[in-house]
């Protein structure tokens, strides 16, 4: 299987995603291969395509905090209102449990649903530790309270921090919260996203491009001007892959810290047999079942992986220094949720168990799903990657 045939199948055969840049490499060399539309109008993506990170910018604001914490700038071990009183409610709370999801960390509402920003704000503002319930440990509030930890210990804003220490020292140019208007045009779509919760049908539409697709990000980050730390960035493959290669040859961070990073922070094993999340610092690590794991599994264990609502993925692993990304675009006229009703399964919507085939809208159109797209990964993109590599289990 190669990279090509992979990205075939999600874009041409299966159709579960509009676009998909698939790259990998090692110490050496650097695969790459792309294919797919980029907006509704059919234009194609190119090797300068830029895509919304969505939850890969959680991988850069822990490096970031690493980064301060490497540079004397920042103690881990401190309650998070030494930097950010802001957070009253989370005094008995370290930074270094927050960067490893070590507390569940709620807000009084949500802050998607919130009425403007201020309102937004002043919830996550409000934010309290609460007893983990079940075994979901990840979250988006941890990073968004990351961001004014970072602020405060380097004493710039996000943007200026992430210019200052990753971005610059790496070369990566066209990595932006706020999309450049002569960049937008290069930008893939996430507009007509459909969902279906229950019994709301909910179609998504008039998503400009250069726009974050997560409602959270786009009611915080001030039309691009404060990057909130849990997604808003925009990147191209190029940048993404000195982000890995710039991990892996010590430019970010030591060995020391970086294996810190991929270290397992709450992953155990439940009564029930089950196991919890298994988390390193805003970041996913090796999952004893691998049908559970961000981690391909032809990685070591000192691997870290983070994907992206909208169809990414990237892993990276310090002992074979190896990584693979993927940029890809799950929404764009795509069904990417379905949450049937009770006493209805997926099947029922004309899916087949993978989550795969034509929903009827509701006004006739027929939709390609995404929705059981992360267990495609293993078969269809990870395997390409290890042929590629010539790593084998």
């Amino acid at each position: 299987m190669t990279l090509e045939d992979s990205v075939d199948f999600f874009v041409h055969e299966s159709c579960v995603m509009a676009s998909l840049d698939l790259c990998c490499g090692n110490t050496d060399r650097t695969w790459r291969a792309l294919g797919g539309a980029l907006d509704m109008e059919g234009a194609r993506i190119t090797r300068d395509s830029l895509y919304d990170l969505a939850s890969l910018t959680k991988l850069m604001t822990g490096t970031l905090v690493m980064s301060l914490y490497e540079q004397g700038c920042l103690d881990l071990g401190k309650p998070v209102t030494a930097y950010a009183s802001q957070f009253e409610y989370l005094k008995e709370v370290t930074v270094d449990q927050l960067l490893g999801f070590e507390v569940n960390i709620q807000t009084p509402e949500r802050i998607d649903r919130a009425r403007d920003r201020e309102t937004a704000v002043r919830a996550l503002f409000a934010a309290r530790a609460m007893p983990h319930t079940g075994s979901r440990m990840y979250s988006d509030i941890h990073a968004m309270i990351l961001k004014y930890i970072i602020q405060a210990a380097s004493g710039r804003s996000y943007m200026e921090c992430l210019k200052t220490l990753i971005l610059n020292p790496l070369g990566m140019k066209r990595t932006y919260c706020l999309v450049p208007d002569s960049e937008r045009i290069h930008c893939a779509s996430c507009d007509r996203e459909h969902r279906i919760e229950g019994n709301r049908w909910i179609l998504r539409e008039g998503i400009e491009k250069g726009t974050p697709h997560d409602p959270k990000c786009r009611m915080l980050n001030l039309e691009g001007n404060d990057c909130p730390g849990h997604a808003g960035l925009f990147s191209c493959m190029e940048d993404m892959e000195k982000f890995c290669r710039g991990m892996l040859d010590g430019k970010l961070l030591s060995e020391a810290n970086l294996e810190r990073m991929s270290r397992n922070r709450t992953g155990r094993k439940l009564a029930d047999g089950t196991y919890t999340q298994y988390l390193g610092s805003q970041c996913y690590v090796r999952h004893p079942e691998q049908v559970h794991s961000e981690v391909p599994v032809f990685m070591s264990d000192s691997s870290m992986a983070v994907s992206g609502f909208t169809g990414h993925h990237l892993s990276l692993d310090p002992v074979s220094h190896i990584f693979e990304i993927a940029l890809g675009n799950r929404v764009l006229n795509r069904l990417t949720v379905l949450v049937p009703p009770e006493g209805k399964n997926i099947q029922d919507y004309g899916l087949d168990e993978r989550g795969q085939g034509w929903i009827e809208w509701t006004d006739g159109e027929r939709i390609r799903s995404s929705v059981r797209y992360v267990y495609l990964r293993d078969a269809h993109m990870h395997n390409a990657a290890q042929q590629v590599l010539g790593y084998h289990i």
